[in-house]
């Protein structure tokens, strides 16, 4: 049902990197699709949803995931909000118990942050326009601002599309070495004329670690390589299917029982 980072087995943290497995979902949906913004059935989606809460040791209604626009814009959660009426951002930071935060993904990067000292976690939807925008950079901000260190932050790259199946046209490359030409080695070309393969975890990994972060991990899984275990918004569309579903990842605080 989930993946753990052994970099994420910390005190009072519980996670997960959770697959396609072990839901209720079915057809292009089987089986523990999360997502609220597809097809699928409303009650399935709730139902899987409610699976990975309890799973994480809190109720079924704390679990609390943002409206993602794909940004760099942070969430504060205090209370939890109702499933789907979440704020627009692409990244949710707590240091409140008994609530889990998280993303879902079908591609692009999630991430799980932790300061086990402080008690503040954070989990944040980094596709190539959040993390060329500055969504990790905010999301520690966000959280030094619940009293982490950013040196004692630990980050977590979960199931991500990888370069090998991540092909890019002329534009896009543009856009990132116009902004730093240093980004020229997370592009290798392809076999198409023009076009290269994009290394997203590798750049992921590059601006967590010069955000000064005390420890990253990459889990160095792909999503389009692996359909057994996850949901790939582009391999749906290379094999035209009419939909997709959505993996989530997130984070708690256990109780403080101190």
């Amino acid at each position: 049902m989930k993946i753990t980072a052994e970099a994420l087995d910390l005190p009072g943290i519980r996670h997960g990197f959770y697959t396609r497995r072990g839901g209720v979902s079915e057809g292009i949906y089987a089986s523990l699709n999360c997502g609220v913004g597809s097809e699928d059935e409303r009650g399935r989606i709730l139902e899987n949803r409610a699976l990975v809460a309890r799973d994480l040791g809190v109720a079924a209604d704390q679990l609390a995931t943002p409206f993602q626009i794909h940004s760099p814009d942070v969430a504060f959660v205090d209370a939890v909000w109702d499933v789907g009426q979440g704020p627009k951002a692409d990244a949710v930071v707590t240091d409140r118990p008994g609530i889990a935060i998280g993303v879902g993904t079908a591609d692009c990067g999630p991430l799980l942050f932790a300061d086990p000292d402080a008690r503040v976690i954070g989990a944040a939807h980094a596709g190539w326009r959040g993390a060329f925008t500055g969504v990790i950079e905010a999301t520690l901000s966000a959280m030094e601002s619940r009293g982490a260190a950013r040196e004692r932050i630990t980050v977590v790259l979960g199931p991500t599309i990888s370069a090998a199946a991540y092909e890019v046209g002329p534009e896009f490359i543009a856009r990132f070495l116009e902004a730093d030409a240093a980004t020229a080695r997370f592009f290798t070309p392809s076999d198409k004329d023009g076009h290269h393969r994009f290394d997203l975890p590798a750049y992921i990994g590059a601006r967590a670690r010069a955000a000064g972060v005390g420890r990253f991990e990459d889990l160095a899984l792909c999503t389009y390589a692996d359909p057994a275990r996850f949901y790939s918004y582009r391999r749906m569309t290379h094999q035209r299917e009419a939909d997709y579903g959505r993996l989530l990842h997130a984070i708690a605080l256990a109780p403080d029982e101190t």
